[in-house]
């Protein structure tokens, strides 16, 4: 390979393909089907837990099912896209997504709206992370700066608009309607994409490491589950066991990326830092955007009493700010630098989370809500560019798989992880409020155990039990939304503690502005001189 393709990602000039504009509007377009899945669970999840009688457990696996499904799959389907095509991952995941998408739409049962969730999650898995891996490729300098700002933002913002439009369609149809927004979008990607993307562009031609590839799935796998289950009662054996798998397949992972001749994960170049603290960094900032969105939408339903049209209007100020704020995002990381992009990203996004905590309460005017939704959107719009970007810049073009897919992990990784935690949360300390308030009532001794396990379950199995009793139902209704603002609480503060950790991780471990510049190009160099010593290797070897 040439010294040009592998190209450090700052540069004086920019350079992108032919019809670049069409090139990545379909790149945007397939992102967007995977970031517009991602998003449309959440608003149906008051009516999915209804029409089921789900347990709180439940419903946060549905809603993380398709993070799980991308995040456990993109380091795979990013290095087979490195080998085999991109363009063609790119394809057949979109295509996927259909199928999997009309499954979830007519679920019989929550657990195979799960399934569909999941496999949706896998599909997006083979698509999402060659939209960044092509745009790698295919551009240089600012422009590369400028497209993932665009990629990064748009994504953001389309993912942010999910719930807007879910919210529509659940005024006229069942909630499965929800999962049938983006067939049309997915139609119009695969036409654009397939007449517009290069087929190949500095792809690999070293053989996939199959055996990482599985480890990789099985440990992120493990690990989102198990955040899951920590707080269900009587799930301590699974949790264990989970835990007990997450550290087998970690440790097997390791050994065979240090042991394989070409590893799927190449830990060398995860090790720079430029690459290892942005992708923390980004785990914490995407996780943050899917958390406030997740718990946000059940609270305005459950305890603002919103329709599910105004629950998706009122996350319009994320966004709107993740717009307007992505292309000046990406200039500020040309004038400051990285991390002084990130750190803006991070105070924002503080701001959205202690305003959550101190501010949502139960009758609350909506600029309240809408205020804490526009500081996430603009701590997203400020951070997302950058947290990519840093990523794409560290790694020569022919890992662009890896750095991709390492992007992909950001949003999918961090957005599972900060549900699953959130969402254990919120469920613990929805279970324990109310078993409290069940124990100090006056008539509490009454309440029979089964009845206690209906109420404690979640809020619309409360709901769903005090249409049993409507002598109750008002008492029922005010604590479970008690209840509800207790367990959410937990949630904001985790919330808080992941940025305040992830700011600190950035602030004294991450390179500032001329640092970064010249780490960049050390390892540029230093990926050019690897490359010519293996080009060179079978001539001095002889045939």
């Amino acid at each position: 390979m040439s010294e040009s393709a592998v190209a450090p990602a700052e540069t004086s000039a920019s350079t992108s393909p032919p019809n670049s504009n069409l090139v990545l509007s379909a790149l945007i377009l397939v992102a967007a089907v995977a970031n517009l899945n991602l998003a449309v669970a959440n608003v149906a999840l008051p009516d999915i837990g209804a029409a089921f009688q789900s347990s709180q457990t439940t419903l946060n696996l549905i809603a993380v099912g398709y993070s799980l499904g991308l995040a456990c799959s993109v380091l795979y389907f990013g290095a087979l896209g490195d080998r085999y095509g991109r363009k063609a991952m790119l394809l057949i995941g979109t295509a996927l997504a259909i199928p999997m998408s009309l499954l979830a739409a007519w679920a019989p049962t929550d657990v195979v709206l799960f399934i569909a969730r999941l496999g949706g999650g896998l599909a997006a898995g083979m698509a999402y992370p060659t939209t960044l891996a092509l745009i790698t490729a295919l551009w240089s300098g600012p422009g590369r700066t400028k497209s993932i700002a665009l990629w990064s933002g748009l994504g953001g913002a389309i993912s942010a608009l999910g719930p807007l439009l879910s919210g529509l369609l659940l005024e006229h149809f069942w909630w499965g309607s929800v999962f049938l927004l983006t067939l049309p979008l997915a139609v119009v990607a695969l036409l654009l994409a397939f007449r517009n993307v290069p087929a190949h562009v500095n792809e690999g031609t070293d053989p996939v490491d199959n055996l990482g590839g599985f480890l990789s799935v099985v440990l992120v796998a493990a690990l989102v589950l198990g955040i899951n289950f920590a707080a269900v009662p009587n799930s301590g054996t699974l949790v264990l066991g989970l835990a007990a798998i997450v550290l087998a397949a970690g440790v097997a992972f390791v050994i065979r990326q240090r042991r394989a001749g070409n590893p799927l994960y190449d830990l060398h170049v995860a090790g720079r830092r430029v690459f290892w603290v942005a992708a923390c960094a980004g785990i914490i900032v995407f996780g943050t955007l899917m958390g406030a969105m997740f718990v946000g939408q059940q609270f305005l339903q459950n305890v603002l009493a919103y329709d599910t049209l105004d629950a998706g209007v009122a996350i319009l100020p994320a966004a709107f700010f993740m717009v307007l704020i992505a292309p000046r995002s990406a200039k500020l990381v040309e004038a400051r630098g990285a991390r002084f992009t990130l750190l803006t990203g991070y105070a924002l996004c503080l701001l959205g989370f202690v305003t959550m905590l101190l501010l949502w309460k139960e009758g609350i005017p909506y600029w309240k809500v809408g205020l804490a939704y526009a500081f996430v959107g603009a701590g997203v719009g400020f951070a997302g560019t950058p947290a990519s970007h840093s990523l794409t810049g560290s790694v020569p073009v022919d890992k662009a798989g890896m750095a991709s897919g390492t992007a992909d992990l950001q949003r999918d990784l961090g957005g599972a992880i900060m549900q699953s935690i959130l969402g254990a949360l919120l469920a613990a300390g929805y279970a324990a409020a109310f078993a409290s308030a069940i124990a100090s009532a006056p008539n509490g001794q009454q309440v029979s155990d089964s009845v206690e396990a209906q109420l404690t379950k979640s809020f619309a199995s409360a709901e769903a039990t005090a249409q049993q009793y409507p002598q109750y139902t008002s008492q029922i209704t005010a604590a479970a939304k008690a209840s509800f603002l207790s367990g959410d609480q937990w949630a904001y503060t985790a919330g808080i503690v992941a940025i305040i950790l992830g700011a600190v991780l950035v602030f004294f471990m991450f390179p500032k502005k001329d640092d970064e510049q010249r780490l960049l190009a050390a390892y540029h160099a230093e990926d050019v001189g690897r490359r010519r010593d293996v080009e060179a290797l079978p001539s001095r070897e002889g045939p």
